[in-house]
């Protein structure tokens, strides 16, 4: 499939009544089980990723080709459209992240997530018009062979401004984003706000609101057109691991090894994408 038909399937499922539902992989068994699970789309998550190599997210410890081998291998499982959470695009310059934008095209992923983050935990939000010329570089780059999130993080960075948030967005969908993306806004007030600013690109929201867990429904009915889970699926299934650890030292193998079976991986692992 070229790059212009894969673009245009990922932004059908956000274009359609109620969106779609993305959950992130971490590896390859959990992606075949969110594809076999009948999930349309998935999308890797820099956390996860980084947390199953040993490292801390969202300070360049995890290279753009590292990140890439990971999302091509999820596309290569599943046959599914692959989102990949790059976090800043992999570069310093506006130059740097259509390279790596060019790259994803050609390992087969679907969409791009560039993020308006530094790395630097000093000053961890970009400069307005660097944030924007990042994410008009990566447009360029696209030429709707791939679809462009543009993320500002500037909730989850302790700077609940809701005004530059907006701002930020707008910018973004005016210099050809498809999606857009900032995660944990404060409320449901908050996050309806600025899906009516920035209509009619489609929104993205990691799991919900900060105050309240809201349902799909629910998030449908605020206009979120796209939901993903971020690390939550992987914290999810290290948290059944630290109580197996639990239960086996003290003495309850039983507890410890309940879970899929190998035939099951086996069954996943033969699966034809």
């Amino acid at each position: 499939m070229s790059g212009s038909e894969l673009y245009e399937r990922f932004m059908a499922l956000h274009a359609r009544e109620g969106g779609l539902v993305m959950p992130n992989a971490w590896d390859g068994v959990s992606a075949l089980i969110l594809a076999d699970a009948g999930f349309e789309a998935i999308g890797t998550s820099s956390a996860a990723l980084a947390a199953t190599l040993g490292r801390i997210d969202g300070r360049h410890s995890v290279t753009g080709e590292e990140h890439l081998d990971h999302a091509h291998l999820l596309g290569r499982l599943t046959g599914l459209p692959v989102n990949g959470d790059f976090e800043d695009g992999y570069g310093e310059t506006p130059g740097d992240v259509a390279a790596t934008v060019d790259s994803a095209v050609t390992r087969g992923l679907a969409g791009i997530g560039i993020e308006d983050t530094t790395g630097n935990p000093d000053g961890p939000i970009r400069d307005f018009d660097d944030a924007v010329s990042r994410v008009r570089s990566a447009v360029t780059a696209a030429k709707r062979r791939i679809v462009i999130t543009a993320r500002t993080d500037n909730f989850i960075q302790g700077r609940p401004d809701l005004d530059d948030t907006i701002r930020r967005l707008t910018a973004f969908a005016e210099v050809g984003a498809d999606v857009l993306y900032a995660p944990f806004p404060p409320d449901l007030e908050s996050l309806v706000a600025i899906v009516a600013a920035v209509a009619p690109t489609p929104i993205n929201v990691l799991i919900s609101p900060a105050d309240q867990v809201l349902t799909v429904t629910e998030l449908q009915k605020a206009g979120v057109k796209r939901i993903s889970l971020g690390p939550a699926l992987y914290t999810h299934a290290m948290g059944a691991l630290e109580q197996a650890a639990k239960a086996l030292l003290a003495g309850d193998t039983a507890t410890a090894t309940t879970g899929i079976s190998f035939d099951r991986l086996s069954e996943l692992l033969a699966r034809e994408p």
